[in-house]
């Protein structure tokens, strides 16, 4: 086990894997907070692919480009987030979905709802909802695909 450390701190230093592993720390309890927060503030029809969604519809055109260059940069950090806590701690899989859902690109809406309808994370997200008296999320009946 020595060894381990001692290769490791000739690559890495201590004072590096002390940083790592407070952001570490800080990731996981950071999602812990953020990601419930975040599920239970969606409208229960936002996985439904049925329903159309506007971002920034109403806006200047200049506000809804910064917002969607923004809110996409934010959604690329929580996609890499989750795939990192696929092997760190975390709630990776929500984390990645939170991710996809920020950001914009071609049949995004078909990859979210595919995501949300794995049974374990559709069970999961509606338990978390139930718990703050939202109603559960809705998706398109797989016959309708």
């Amino acid at each position: 086990m020595d060894d381990a450390v001692i290769t490791i701190q000739q690559w890495i230093s201590t004072d590096m894997l002390v940083g790592l592993t407070i952001a570490s720390i800080v990731g996981f309890v950071g999602t812990l907070i953020a990601i419930p927060w975040i599920l239970i503030r969606l409208p229960s029809d936002y996985f439904d692919t049925r329903v159309p969604r506007h971002w920034m519809k109403d806006r200047h055109p200049v506000m809804r480009i910064i917002g969607l260059m923004i809110k996409n940069m934010i959604g690329v950090v929580f996609l890499l987030a989750g795939f990192l806590m696929l092997f760190l701690p975390g709630q990776g899989l929500l984390t990645m979905l939170i991710g996809i859902s920020l950001m914009d690109f071609p049949n995004k809406r078909k990859l979210e709802a595919r995501i949300v309808g794995q049974h374990t994370v559709f069970n999961a997200v509606n338990k978390m909802r139930q718990k703050f008296n939202q109603l559960p999320f809705t998706l398109k009946p797989h016959a309708e695909e």
